[in-house]
């Protein structure tokens, strides 16, 4: 069995994500479009310290990027949907047909566990929500059914209208026809997905072999749980069979790639994908800040096996000790992950503020990685919404250390 040594495999993985190539291309878009169907999906979230996460990876890779070039895309163009893979994503219209599969398992699957976390009140309020928006269009959650609580009790306190709305949209009866700051606004489905993709219809086998390959031609090389973890479109367990299968016709084969840690893995791989590696490209010595939820870190036991980064670690400040998670954005230098930074962005006063910096272990930081840092944050500037970079006295922490 072959084995391919840790810098290769990052090597590797990271052309897989479009992070090998030089950040190049107008970011909107045939291009933009380009870019999302190489990505797979984009995941949509909500923390803006920075810059929301779905505009920090696309800008990460295009930083020609802005945000209305995606909201035209999606909005306007109708290239890409707005639906569910491991979370909230943009996603290309051509794989809605697809998304099928997944509209039929969550109808059954999240009646019964929202049923749990909601109550059942919602079920009442599925036919009224979809004759709602039948008979007056598109509609966002405040302007349907009734109030929530007076006080917020957690993540899940929707009101039965809202959950109804979700729901519907889960199962593909609704699909998010646009958002307005970061509010959602349902319509019918056959008014937002073009009438091509709305009606065409591709037996599970034939979804379950699509969803395999295109996450294996995304990630580069995987296990048969990743690969179903990818679009979460199928079970480990038919994922798993599909690895079997393809084994033996050949279209898979195995190899061992060397761990951040030196371990070996043994993961699924194309048999091109092995001739390949001597063509690898090198990574460009370029510094890019990576939001928490990018595709290529998404998976944290991934990220701390390829490139020994603990996404969760201690971190000591000096007012407190201090566990970060989502607000602190991992440094990548080439094909390493080179530090972690906590940046805001203070839009009102127009600063770009860099408040701490971490290196990993091992690495030092020079000069060098300090221009680097600081050409990237200038670039950011724009997508940022700010006008200036501004640096904090003590900024350059010590090594950050596991939690």
């Amino acid at each position: 069995m072959q084995r391919i040594d840790n810098l290769t495999a990052r090597r590797l993985f990271l052309q897989a994500h479009a992070l090998m190539d030089r950040p190049s291309g107008t970011g909107k878009g045939s291009d933009l479009a380009a870019l999302i169907h190489r990505l797979g999906f984009v995941q949509v979230d909500s923390v803006n310290t920075l810059a929301r996460a779905h505009d920090l990876i696309l800008f990460s890779r295009r930083p020609a990027y802005r945000p209305p070039g995606l909201r035209w895309l999606n909005d306007r163009a109708r290239a890409t949907f707005e639906h569910w893979t491991h979370d909230a994503s943009i996603v290309p219209v051509e794989f809605f047909p697809h998304w099928r599969l997944r509209f039929a398992r969550d109808r059954e699957r999240l009646r019964l566990r929202w049923k749990d976390w909601h109550g059942s009140a919602f079920h009442d309020e599925i036919e009224t929500v979809l004759h709602h928006v039948t008979e007056h269009g598109a509609v966002h959650s405040a302007e349907i059914g009734d109030r929530g609580p007076e006080k917020s009790t957690g993540w899940w306190d929707w009101h039965p209208s809202k959950t109804a709305l979700e729901y519907l949209w889960r199962c593909g009866e609704l699909a998010v026809t646009r958002r307005e700051g970061f509010r959602k606004f349902y319509d019918l489905t056959e008014r937002v997905i073009p009438p091509g993709h709305l009606h065409a219809r591709i037996p599970e086998p034939q979804v379950i072999d699509w969803a395999c390959n295109a996450a294996l031609d995304r990630l580069g090389f995987a296990t048969s749980g990743e690969l179903a973890a990818f679009f979460a479109l199928v079970t480990p367990a038919e994922a798993k069979d599909w690895a079997a299968r393809a084994l033996g016709r050949g279209e898979i084969t195995e190899a061992e790639i060397e761990t951040a840690d030196g371990s070996p893995r043994k993961v699924l791989l194309r048999p091109d994908t092995l001739d390949g590696l001597a063509d690898l490209p090198e990574a460009p010595p370029r510094m890019r800040v990576l939001s928490p939820f990018d595709p290529a870190l998404r998976d944290r036991k991934r990220a701390e096996r390829l490139f020994g980064f603990h996404y969760r670690i201690e971190i000591f400040v000096p007012e407190a000790q201090r566990r970060y998670g989502y607000y602190v954005f991992p440094l990548l230098e080439g094909a390493r992950i080179v530090a972690r930074a906590d940046i805001t962005a203070d839009r009102q006063s127009g600063a770009l503020h860099l408040r701490a910096l971490w290196p990993e272990p091992g690495v030092r930081w020079g000069r060098g990685r300090e221009a680097r840092l600081m050409a990237e944050l200038d670039r950011l500037l724009p997508l940022a919404g700010c006008d200036r970079v501004t640096v904090a006295g003590d900024w350059l922490r010590e090594t950050a250390r596991r939690g």
